[in-house]
């Protein structure tokens, strides 16, 4: 499942906090590790020798040092490295180029020029990388990863970047030890429309639960045969907002003490319309656990 990781760094106390969870979640599946640091071109137009050039370099070497050090505490070596360009097309070229399963990024952090990033960087990331990403909120409680996963959620709305969530947090809740929450979310506003202000029938809703259920369900049936002795529980929940799935997905994780959520990319509200950027953009932002996205099967 994680061979490699890539730990994206920048210098800022968020980034350095998820290259700690990025290390623990390498221990709990034995991948190699990468950290790397972009030196950001902006930042490079705007020096005027190459000693100014060289000290945005040697500023990428100090903070990769600071995570070897976070390494060495867990009795990891690591590889590091610092390239040039744009911060995300840069992270997800390095992350392609060597096979990396994983990107763990903070979600906020700031840039050679002292920028903050979501929506900046991590986004941008998100959007345009093919690898899954690991995201880290600042606020989020840093223990090891096989004690802190007690609790995984996975969204689902049966799309195919939903099945391979699914794999993704079956993987880690059977390595960690975690019990496994699958959801899915009845986004009423959506399936009733300008009808829902009146009041939908009942039996629309209950077939709308209906094939929430059957969702679920298949989800946990599409499960590798290795996790079926996982602790799993799964869930319905109807939710009507303006803001689509995500409020029902935040609330569910807040509500069973959730550690990590794990969620495609991409995907389908109950009535066929496209998410992300809404609903893991808007989950991202508002949950206060890390959230792993995926847009592939493993």
């Amino acid at each position: 499942m994680f061979d490699r990781i890539v730990l994206a760094v920048d210098g800022s106390d968020e980034a350095r906090h998820a290259a700690a969870r990025g290390l623990d979640l390498a221990e709990a599946f034995g991948a190699a590790v990468d950290a790397l640091f972009v030196v950001d071109e902006s930042a490079l137009r705007l020096t005027r020798s190459s000693s100014e050039r060289e000290r945005l370099r040697a500023r990428g070497q100090e903070v990769l040092a600071d995570v070897e050090a976070l390494a060495a505490e867990r009795d990891r070596s690591i590889t590091t490295a610092v390239v040039e360009g744009a911060p995300a097309t840069a992270i997800g070229e390095y992350a392609t180029e060597n096979a990396a399963d994983a990107i763990v990024v903070g979600r906020q952090g700031m840039t050679g020029l002292g920028k903050r990033l979501l929506g900046g960087v991590t986004e941008r990331l998100l959007r345009g990388c093919d690898v899954p990403v690991f995201v880290v909120p600042a606020d989020d409680d840093l223990t090891p990863a096989e004690e802190d996963y007690q609790t995984v959620l996975v969204p689902t709305d049966g799309s195919d970047p939903a099945a391979a969530a699914a794999d993704y947090g079956s993987a880690i809740a059977g390595r960690t030890g975690a019990a496994l929450h699958v959801l899915n979310v009845v986004d009423v506003q959506a399936a009733g429309g300008l009808f829902s202000a009146g009041g939908l029938e009942s039996e629309f809703l209950e077939r709308l639960e209906a094939r929430g259920h059957e969702i679920v369900d298949d989800a946990v049936a599409d499960l590798d045969a290795e996790q079926s002795t996982l602790d799993v529980t799964t869930a319905v929940e109807r939710i009507s907002s303006h803001q689509g799935v995500a409020p029902g997905i935040r609330e569910y994780a807040e509500e069973n003490a959730v550690d990590l959520v794990v969620m495609g990319s991409r995907g389908r509200s109950t009535v066929g319309r496209q998410l992300l950027g809404s609903a893991a953009s808007t989950v991202l932002r508002t949950v206060s656990v890390p959230v792993l996205v995926v847009s592939r099967a493993p």
